[in-house]
Formats: C-alpha cells, sequence, structure tokens
C-alpha cells in the first residue's frame, strides 16, 4: 500500500511510520462469536472483508490486513484483570476522517468509553461486543510535539476538541479511508520492569514516554508503536491460552532490526521460531509476535 505523503497541515504521520525500523502491521483476535464481532469491525469501525473462511475473517484496507479474528466458540472470555490487550488503535490519516467517524457514531448511536487530547494526537475510545477495546485517532503533526529535555515525548489526558473535529469532517463516512493503519498497540501487562526489559532490551524499541503505570515504546521517532500498562493488571500472571481477545500481533521490522533480536534471543537462551523470514516469540505474558520483513 503506498501512504499518502505527509502534509504539515494535517496531521499525517504516514512518513514517520513507514521510515520506523518497526511497525504494527495486523492484530490477530480470538472471538467466541465470529460473525457479530466481523460485522462490528465492519460496520462500526469501517473495515472492508478481505477474506472469510469458516473459521477465520480478514478485514482491512485495500488490500492490507489490518485485523484478523479467529473463531472459538469454547474460549473463555478473557477478563480486564489479566494481562493480554488494552486497545487496537487504528490511526486515520487527517483530522477530516477522525471528524467523519465521530458524526457516522454519533449517528449510529455509538457508545465511546473515553476520549482525549494526548497533544501528539487526538483519540476517541469504544470496546468491540467481547470486551476489546479499540482506540481511533489522528496525529497531530510531528513538528508540534513536545519534547523534555531527557528526549521524551510530551503526552497528556486532556479535554478533547469534539466539537471542533466534527466540524472538521468535510464529507461522510465511508469506511476506513486509505492509508488508515493500525498506528499501534497498547497492552496490559504485569509488570512495567519486565515490559523495559523484553521490549526495549530485547526487541530494541526506544522509550518515548515513562507515564504513571504505563510505558509508551516507540521507533524511527514515533511516539510510540506498542505501549503496556498495569492500571488493570498489575501482577498478572502468563495468561492461559484458550482465551478471547488478543492472539497475535504481527510488526514489520528491518532486517538488521530481526537479526539483532535474533542474537539477543540466542544469547539470553529465550525460546524462538523461524518461520522462513518471520521470527515468532512470546513476551512475558504470553503475548505471540510475529517480526515479518518489510515487503
Amino acid at each position: 500500500m503506498t501512504d499518502p505523503a505527509p502534509n504539515p497541515g494535517d496531521g499525517r504521520t504516514g512518513g514517520i511510520l513507514a521510515n520506523a525500523p518497526y511497525r504494527v502491521a495486523s492484530v490477530t483476535l480470538v472471538a467466541n462469536d465470529l460473525a457479530k464481532v466481523a460485522r462490528f469491525y465492519q460496520d462500526v469501525i469501517g473495515l472492508a472483508p478481505l477474506s472469510r473462511e469458516p473459521s477465520l475473517v480478514r478485514l482491512g484496507v485495500g488490500a492490507t490486513v489490518l485485523l484478523s479474528l479467529r473463531a472459538d466458540p469454547d474460549a473463555r472470555p478473557w477478563s480486564q484483570g489479566e494481562a493480554g490487550l488494552f486497545h487496537t488503535a487504528f490511526l486515520l490519516p487527517t483530522r477530516a476522517d477522525l471528524g467523519a467517524w465521530l458524526r457516522h457514531a454519533e449517528e449510529a448511536g455509538i457508545t465511546l468509553t473515553g476520549a482525549a487530547d494526548h497533544l501528539v494526537s487526538e483519540a476517541v475510545y469504544l470496546t468491540d461486543p467481547e470486551g476489546n477495546g479499540i482506540e481511533i485517532y489522528v496525529d497531530r503533526p510531528d513538528p508540534a510535539w513536545q519534547w523534555t529535555e531527557d528526549g521524551s515525548v510530551v503526552m497528556r489526558n486532556a479535554r478533547l476538541d469534539h466539537a471542533g473535529l466534527v466540524a472538521a469532517a468535510d464529507q461522510p463516512w465511508a469506511g476506513m479511508p486509505a492509508g488508515s493503519r493500525v498506528g499501534h498497540v497498547h497492552l496490559q501487562v504485569g509488570d512495567l520492569d519486565a515490559t523495559e526489559r523484553f521490549y526495549a532490551g530485547l526487541l530494541g524499541f526506544d522509550i518515548m514516554c515513562r507515564y504513571p503505570g504505563a510505558l509508551f515504546l516507540g521507533s524511527g521517532g514515533y511516539h510510540h508503536q506498542l505501549a503496556g500498562n498495569i492500571w488493570n493488571s498489575q501482577g498478572a500472571p502468563v495468561r492461559a491460552d484458550g482465551t478471547t481477545g488478543l492472539a497475535e500481533v504481527t510488526l514489520v521490522a528491518d532486517d538488521d532490526i530481526s537479526e539483532s533480536v535474533r542474537s539477543r534471543f540466542r544469547d539470553a537462551g529465550l525460546p524462538l521460531i523461524e518461520d522462513g523470514e518471520t521470527l515468532v516469540l512470546r513476551d512475558p505474558w504470553g503475548t505471540s509476535l510475529r517480526l515479518a520483513p518489510k515487503p
């Protein structure tokens, strides 16, 4: 997929993400009711169905898969105190797109669970029918981001300019527009120190922001492609298999990044599966990560 050219005036940061050593490609969820959850992501979130099998639905934008849903009617429902997914964050290209989605949400009676101006971005939050968190957001132009003396990006939970966003919409919502992507994935983890050792020490992400109870991890100067928090899950153990919710996060990585990860895991004696050029590994709470080469 070709990214739209970044425009300093419209909040696009496609160039940063496209050139970052890491970016999120897609997320895989396990669902008890595959049909119901798939309809939600199509009708409410605006993803298009790209392929459908009896127990697997792939959804995305254009020809790019952003979300895979696996059916498991017998899976135990994931609880919010466990490690797993906090939210999948869908990044829209422009502020007008987020405004159009907000109009769509209001007209459809969609309930939001939150909204915030994070200084680097403007975001709204909701959950799918099986309790998986979702963020829909737009970035502010990266030259407007604020930085501390130690190199951390400044993020806050300020009040969202909801009316301004809705007013920015210049056309009706017609599904996720070209250039939309999974901008980041926010995880629930059991311990922030272990999160830092794994994601920064082993995978090589940069610590972009330390926030009370949360750690934001970025690559290539982006505010975060991954995050972990302990707000609901402090002390959570490894998540058992056979539950609904997050199954896997696929990241695309530069070749030198993948080679560095391969070497660090081998040196540490940690398990690592090589599936062709893709590395498959698990974080300290059992979340599966696929590190795929950039196309």
